[in-house]
Parts: structure tokens; sequence; C-alpha cells
């Protein structure tokens, strides 16, 4: 039996659920692997879920939305970060189930691996339904990931110049922890201010914890923000260079790459200097 308190919001829940849905979307499917999600399954499990934050329509204005620092996916204008995709292309079926599996890192979101993986695909299927984008455009072809080649310290060295080449420090600072002279400036498309990434702060990333994913970031780019795809400006070795680099400054989190970097003089003395600086608080790129 529900209280007097519990009755508006239980009527709201059933309210939400009568929202008109077409019978086109209601066909819409998600495809994961050998999973078929179902958006009229879908939809049941975001107005249960996920309308708190990224609202009724999925325009991210959820009630919650007043008390969080990071503004909640707009699925509407449908511009993803974490793809495997090309920058400006909408995102795989695979790439909405992972975000949702795995959620965002200093966000809000939280993973999501409570629910079932036909659940998951479900959702997917609805998130798909919300924008027109979706209707008019395919996902993008995901970019292809060549092997990692071994780690050497001519690779973190390369990458290291290859971080200063690029003005990579401009936004993630010299040391790696997002205070470059131009990140106290840094908008995303919601005119909302962001932080770029401190590899100091922590082991994972936005959009994953892998040296493959982090290779993704810089071939796709981070839609929305500030950090671009530099798929048209290095070579795929260099990005394995670059990689192999970026861990390194990542002093709290013991990679092969940082092992590999502490046994050499250079890197030793480096390493050294970023660990007496510290690990700033608060840091983190906002989603």
């Amino acid at each position: 039996m529900h209280s007097r308190k519990s009755i508006p919001w239980v009527l709201l829940a059933a309210a939400l659920l009568a929202l008109p849905f077409s019978a086109s979307a209601q066909k819409a499917e998600g495809h994961v692997g050998k999973l078929t999600g179902r958006a009229d399954a879908g939809k049941q499990l975001y107005y249960r879920y996920c309308w708190g934050c990224h609202g009724f329509r999925g325009d991210g204005n959820g009630e919650n939305g007043p008390y969080l620092n990071i503004l909640p996916r707009n699925f509407v204008a449908a511009t993803f970060k974490c793809r495997s995709t090309p920058t400006g292309t909408l995102p795989t079926d695979d790439d909405l189930f992972n975000a949702i599996t795995r959620g965002f890192y200093t966000t809000y979101m939280p993973s999501w691996t409570a629910l079932t993986h036909q659940q998951r695909a479900d959702l997917v299927a609805f998130i798909k339904t919300l924008s027109s984008r979706w209707k008019n455009e395919k996902a993008g072809e995901p970019i292809k990931v060549p092997a990692e080649p071994a780690l050497t310290v001519d690779s973190v060295k390369h990458g290291k110049e290859l971080f200063t080449k690029l003005e990579c420090w401009k936004c993630h600072g010299q040391e790696g922890r997002g205070d470059g002279p131009s990140a106290a400036t840094l908008t995303d498309s919601n005119d909302q201010p962001i932080r770029p990434y401190n590899f100091a702060a922590g082991t994972r990333f936005k959009c994953g914890e892998t040296n493959q994913d982090l290779y993704k970031i810089f071939m796709t780019g981070l839609d929305g923000t500030p950090m671009p795809s530099f798929a048209d400006v290095i070579k795929p070795e260099e990005a394995w260079d670059l990689v192999h680099y970026l861990r390194t400054l990542q002093v709290t989190h013991q990679s092969p790459e940082l092992t590999l970097w502490k046994s050499t003089k250079e890197g030793s003395e480096i390493v050294k200097a970023a660990t007496i600086t510290g690990t700033p608080t608060g840091s983190g790129i906002k989603q």
C-alpha cells in the first residue's frame, strides 16, 4: 500500500509511460552482439531509472539537473563523447551499450551492470528514439585500432616529444595534472566549464581504462568538448607512442610504462619530481 506522499510519484510514472510513442519508435531496435534491444522495453527502464537526470524527453533537463555540477547527457542532441567512430558521427550500438555498462568516471553516471545485458540493450534501442539524428543518419564506421607495438624507452620518449609538439600541455599541464594555462578557460558544447583530464589523479579514463581505449580517444576525439580528434594529425604508430608516454604521467598507477620510464635516469627524475609536487584535488574532466 502506497503512502500519500508516494502517490504523486506513482501517478507521474504512469503518466510518463503513457506518453505518445509512435509505432515506428516502438519497433526501433538496438543490436549488441547476439542481443536485439527493443525500444518499448527500454522505455519502461528509462522512465524507471534515467529520466530523473536525463529528463522526460531525454534532453538532459531532469529534475536532478540543477543539483549536478556535471550536466547529464542530452540524448536529443545526440552528441556523444565516448565512441569508436570518427568525430562528428553517431556511436554504434555497442558504444552506447558499453557506456551504460561502464558508467562515467568523475560524473554522477554510475555503472548499470545491475541491469541484465538484455535490459541494457533495450535501453540502447530506446535512447536512439530520442533524437532525429538516428532517423537521418547511420552510426559511423568504427575506426581500426592497430595492434599495440612493443613498449620501449624510445616509444615513451617520442610520446613525450609529441605531447609538447601537439601542445597537449596547454590544457593538461606539463605534468598532465589538468592544470595547463588554458584549463581554466575551457567550456563544453553546453557552455559549461570543463576541466581537462588529470592523469596523475586516477587510473581510468572517461571512455575506459585500457591502452586501446586511450588510443581511441586520440583518434575519435571527445565530441562536445575541447578535446579534438588527432586522426588527421598523427600516424597510428605515433598515437601509440603518445599512449605510452601518457601512462607514465599516471604516477599513482603502477603500469608497465611507468615502471620502464622510472628505470631510466630521465624518467626517474621526472617521476620523482611529479610525485613530490603532489596531486591536486577535484580533478578530472567533466561529462
